[in-house]
């Protein structure tokens, strides 16, 4: 049921009218309580591993293997890579091997990595941040599950990692509270990543990248990298990497070989958009505009693909593994001997793919809002993506911004995108219209878009 026409009220009568009907929508969605969380051991691919899980998602991480998180699963679909090589092993680390065993997975690694000085990680091979067993403490069950991964001092960069990850009862999205520790006696400086390795190999074809994943975040319009982002490693002249319409993209289906690309994104999100299965992962972090990011990136992205080649070739290089990596970067931070540093950062996974236009505090947007006019009502169209289950409401504005009310849309299900296709009938004062995200406890998550009456 829509609102009635609101006569010339006041502002004040205008949102009382809107608090009244928006606690009357929701009140409907607490018929679907949450069964809560759980937390579990279980065996992974032979791995002992420790499953969280709500009716959205199963979190299932490996503490043996440097606390990774091995996998999310979401509905029907399993974000990360997992080495099917090394499925069920336990490699120990050896700081004298030159072998880095790659179990896939999401992981907390330094920054910035080089072989330099001291001052830079040489990198994953044979590291005890990488690959040494972390201890796993349950933290609590119930309305919310959490878990703490810590890890062993690293003697090379006097750094350890401890790590928090957790999962509410009512939504799909995934929390996690990384801290770096300064474990040595003298004052060091370094950067934490956050290191998710995504599967890009096609469901029909493994031994290819699938064509309808994408890599996304937002561009930097005063990039101080030429076109807005820098090629560290690889062809750097291919058709991998574009800006376009304020986004920066990187397409591993095009990639020529294996690289990696950094951007100085200032917006603090980035996305894994897979068209192919209809579902995308967006990882959110606060950017801090004052502080200092290796080499001023403060996100990675990093593609594992075979060279392309030609008929006639001897030789043609075939990596065994194709994944990309998504890395959201920490600041670097000095810290005494004893303090610590932490990184909070939040996954939200939900449905949508390569059309991907913009990502909200609510949710994705795939194809922007428009409202027209017509003799039959007022056609809202648009595609997105929901964090939450609750409504879709939209709210009304008149042509000074006076609100005039709010409507429910639909139902949301962070499972199900949003195909908006409806005629409604608001106020006839109304000039502007936004769509919000509004979840199952009644708080508004934010809008998914806004336009004015056409």
């Amino acid at each position: 049921m829509f609102p009635q026409r609101l006569r010339r009220s006041s502002p004040q009568a205008s949102l009382l009218r809107s608090c009244v009907l928006l606690a009357l929508c929701l009140t409907p969605l607490r018929l679907f309580a949450s069964s809560g969380c759980t937390v579990k051991s279980n065996d992974y691919f032979g791995w002992k591993a420790e499953k969280i899980s709500n009716h959205w998602v199963e979190l299932t991480i490996v503490p043996q293997l440097g606390g990774r998180l091995m996998q999310v699963h979401f509905g029907e679909h399993d974000f990360l890579f997992v080495s099917d090589q090394l499925k069920g092993k336990v490699i120990p680390p050896d700081p004298l091997s030159h072998a880095w065993n790659n179990y896939g997975g999401d992981k907390i690694w330094p920054m910035p990595e080089g072989s330099d000085d001291e001052q830079h990680w040489p990198g994953a091979e044979g590291s005890l941040l990488d690959s040494a067993p972390y201890k796993l403490d349950v933290l609590s069950q119930g309305p919310t599950c959490a878990i703490r991964l810590t890890g062993p001092s690293d003697p090379f960069t006097g750094q350890q990692y401890i790590r928090e990850i957790s999962l509410g009862e009512d939504s799909p999205i995934i929390s996690f509270h990384a801290v770096m520790k300064n474990t040595g006696g003298y004052p060091r400086s370094w950067s934490e990543q956050s290191v998710s390795q995504y599967n890009t190999a096609s469901v029909d074809d493994t031994s290819k990248i699938n064509p309808h994943l994408w890599g996304i975040a937002a561009a930097n319009p005063s990039s101080e990298y030429l076109n807005g982002y820098h090629v560290r490693t690889g062809m750097a002249g291919n058709s991998t990497y574009s800006v376009e319409d304020n986004l920066f993209k990187v397409h591993p289906a095009k990639a020529n070989g294996s690289g990696e690309v950094w951007i100085d994104s200032h917006e603090g999100w980035l996305a894994v958009a897979d068209g192919a299965s209809g579902y995308t992962m967006i990882e959110r972090v606060r950017y801090q505009p004052q502080a200092k990011y290796p080499d001023k990136a403060s996100m990675i992205f990093y593609v594992n693909a075979p060279r392309q080649h030609h008929a006639g070739d001897e030789e043609n290089e075939h990596p065994e593994v194709l994944y990309m990596e998504a890395e959201v970067n920490s600041p670097i931070v000095e810290l005494a001997p004893g303090e610590s540093y932490a990184m909070d950062t939040q996954w939200f996974p939900t449905r949508g793919g390569e059309a991907l236009k913009a990502v909200t505090f609510g949710g994705i947007v795939e194809t922007p809002l428009q409202a027209t006019a017509s003799a039959s009502g007022t056609l809202l169209t648009g595609q997105f993506g929901s964090f939450y289950e609750g409504v879709l409401m939209a709210h009304f504005y008149g042509s000074g911004g006076n609100p005039l009310g709010i409507s429910k849309l639909e139902n949301l299900n962070p499972l199900e995108q949003i195909h908006l296709n409806t005629s409604i009938h608001p106020p006839a004062e109304t000039r502007r219209i936004s769509i919000h995200v509004v979840d199952q406890a009644g708080i508004d998550r934010g809008p998914l878009g806004e336009a004015m009456i056409k």
